[in-house]
């Protein structure tokens, strides 16, 4: 019976590991034929591509450029002082008013009928304190009136008791008519001291009690003449002469007591405001120097505010503009170099690029003096500005630096330019 032969599989393996090891001998001798003896990656490139920079040396301003809207130095807001329903606006948003020029219109019913009640009151009261001080001059007077009846008839029995007295000597009256005329003068004197102590009294009180009417009477007409006030609120007017850069008001809706308007922004006052990272808010400091970019000028200014509230990672910087300046207006947007520091003389400057993306700005790629190529060389940038690195160490004046990207050199080490 014949037997089927199975072919044995060793010598196909042999072969494949034979040809395996004889890959690994020609790619290891292709790396060293294009590498040489070197360790070093090598990289091939266009110099077509490429952004070389020179090292200067020179003076650094440590600046910080930014961008910053210009703002009213200066804004009156208009706040509805008494609420009510919008019944006329005036004026129209952007325009230039005039203080006490008429704004908008308010109705307030409830307010008008307040003011009506109050005055009744007021008026009510008003009377009341007239009618008080007619009656203590009454009183005043009736207490005179009665002093001088009294005064009279202490004058009438003082002579009629000196006659009594004569025609009692020569026993023409009885005794009893002289004793009761003496009796009745002694009564009309005490009756008279009582009555101006009495009126000493009263003149005291009545002096207080004026003085307290005088003073109530003052205060009703000031709380009159400001429920009055309240009423005349209605009409909004403008505080001061501005531009009415915002007018919040439509016809017919209802405005809240101290409810937002409007707001006026007094005439060639501007600020600039800068939003800043919060990096740098330990840096910038009140009075800084900055150089802010005018229609292509220029202008010299410092920091007059500085909002420490960290929102978003930035905070606020104020910085006042001159007042002559023209062609500017509010919400325009400027450039602005904050000076952090004073120039520094002498120093390593190297122009920024997107190199510093990739490298860290730990190194960089340095071209040799024949330009034919650029090895990596590690290098320490200290502060920047809106153009230059100041370099600390890893380079000198002179030397050729590729500022550009280095995200396509695939971690070369060196790099060979065509």
């Amino acid at each position: 019976m014949d037997r089927k032969i199975t072919p044995s599989r060793g010598p196909a393996i042999k072969n494949a590991v034979i040809a395996t090891l004889l890959g690994l001998v020609l790619a290891s001798a292709a790396y060293a034929l294009s590498h040489g003896d070197s360790d070093r990656v090598q990289q091939r490139v266009d110099s077509a591509t490429l952004m070389v920079t020179t090292v200067q040396a020179g003076a650094f301003e440590d600046t910080l450029r930014l961008r910053g809207s210009i703002k009213p130095k200066t804004s009156i807001y208009l706040d509805a002082i008494s609420g009510g329903r919008v019944e006329q606006k005036l004026v129209e948003q952007g325009e230039f008013v005039t203080e006490g020029q008429p704004l908008v219109k308010l109705s307030n019913s409830a307010l008008q009928l307040d003011v009506i009640s109050r005055e009744a009151q007021i008026t009510e009261q008003l009377n009341f304190l007239r009618n008080t001080q007619m009656t203590m001059e009454t009183n005043k007077l009736n207490l005179k009136r009665d002093l001088l009846e009294i005064e009279h008839q202490i004058n009438q029995l003082q002579r009629k008791v000196k006659q009594a007295i004569a025609l009692e000597k020569r026993d023409l009256i009885p005794k009893d008519d002289l004793l009761n005329l003496q009796q009745d003068l002694s009564y009309y004197q005490k009756r008279r001291q009582l009555t101006q102590e009495r009126q000493q009294a009263e003149n005291l009180i009545r002096q207080a009690q004026i003085t307290q009417l005088e003073d109530s009477a003052k205060m009703l007409d000031t709380n009159l003449a400001f429920a009055r006030q309240n009423l005349d609120n209605l009409l909004v007017k403008a505080p001061v002469s501005g531009y009415l850069s915002d007018l919040d008001v439509v016809v017919g809706e209802s405005k809240t007591k101290g409810a937002r308007l409007g707001q006026i922004d007094l005439p060639g006052e501007y600020k600039l405001a800068v939003e800043v990272d919060e990096y740098y808010l330990s840096q910038v400091q009140l009075g800084m120097a900055a150089k802010v970019r005018v229609n292509g000028r220029l202008i010299d200014a410092i920091t007059t505010k500085i909002d420490s509230r960290v929102n978003a990672s930035r905070f606020t910087v104020e910085i006042d503009l001159p007042g002559d300046l023209a062609g500017i207006k509010r919400g325009q947007s400027l450039d602005v170099d904050l000076v952090l520091s004073s120039p520094q003389d002498n120093a390593v400057l190297l122009n920024k690029g997107a190199f510093v993306n990739d490298s860290g700005g730990h190194w960089a790629f340095v071209l040799s003096s024949d330009g034919h190529q650029a090895h990596r060389t590690a290098i320490r940038l200290g502060k920047k500005n809106a153009t230059v690195f100041q370099v600390l160490e890893g380079l000198k004046p002179g030397d050729r630096v590729i500022t550009s990207s280095y995200s396509s050199f695939d971690n070369a080490d060196e790099l060979l330019l065509n």
